[in-house]
């Protein structure tokens, strides 16, 4: 049962790549606008249908392989060590994430995230979705904040600081990365880019829920 249930699992993932990647391919040939999503279930021959048990809209042929980093945020903040604040939680996470050229950072030029950046910078639809996940994860790490006693104002300022932090942080390195610049060049100066975008944080925030240390 096992066995089949990870044979399922694999065929899923393989014709959601598939459709992905026939999705992104037509859409840097045409224009996201000029291709309907017949057009990629007949690319891809699969069904109209097939596509939208896949991804809930258009939009996510290009954006649904980022759509696991929504509740990223929110578990980072949750999980984090005693005596370690939000901010200095989720900036060690960025900092991981640079390291290991993370496609959400911005810091890869693998050429599918290339194509996908790229699509995104120039489709306006695109852009609104990427929004909506942005709020969806604001949302969330709002609702983080919360369980540990802020008030619903003070968890969606702190969340929305933090998270427009990390989307400037992966924008800057994406235009660079699309302007041609290689991801180790462009590495040093984004680890200096998030150590002080937090140090700015971390001089408003403070301590403020900051996690009790351990008792001795």
């Amino acid at each position: 049962m096992d066995e089949q249930q990870g044979l399922r699992a694999r065929k899923k993932e393989q014709t959601r790549q598939l459709l992905m990647r026939t999705a992104v391919s037509l859409f840097e040939e045409r224009g996201f606008d000029n291709v309907s999503v017949a057009e990629v279930a007949a690319a891809a021959m699969v069904s109209k249908k097939t596509v939208f048990n896949y991804f809930e809209c258009k939009e996510d042929l290009v954006l649904g392989a980022g759509r696991h980093h929504i509740g990223e945020p929110a578990a980072v903040v949750r999980a984090r060590e005693p005596g370690q604040t939000p901010h200095g939680a989720l900036c060690e996470y960025l900092l991981t994430a640079l390291a290991e050229r993370q496609p959400f950072t911005g810091l890869s030029d693998l050429p599918h995230v290339r194509s996908i950046q790229v699509l995104l910078s120039n489709t306006p639809a695109l852009g609104a979705r990427s929004k909506h996940y942005q709020d969806e994860s604001r949302d969330l790490l709002a609702h983080a904040l919360m369980e540990e006693g802020a008030s619903p104002l003070s968890a969606s300022l702190i969340a929305a600081q933090l998270l427009a932090v990390q989307e400037v942080l992966a924008g800057t390195n994406a235009h660079r990365i699309i302007a041609g610049q290689s991801p180790d060049a462009v590495y040093p100066d984004a680890v200096a880019a998030t150590e002080h975008a937090f140090g700015l944080l971390e001089k408003g925030l403070g301590d403020l829920l900051c996690r009790p240390s351990a008792g001795p």
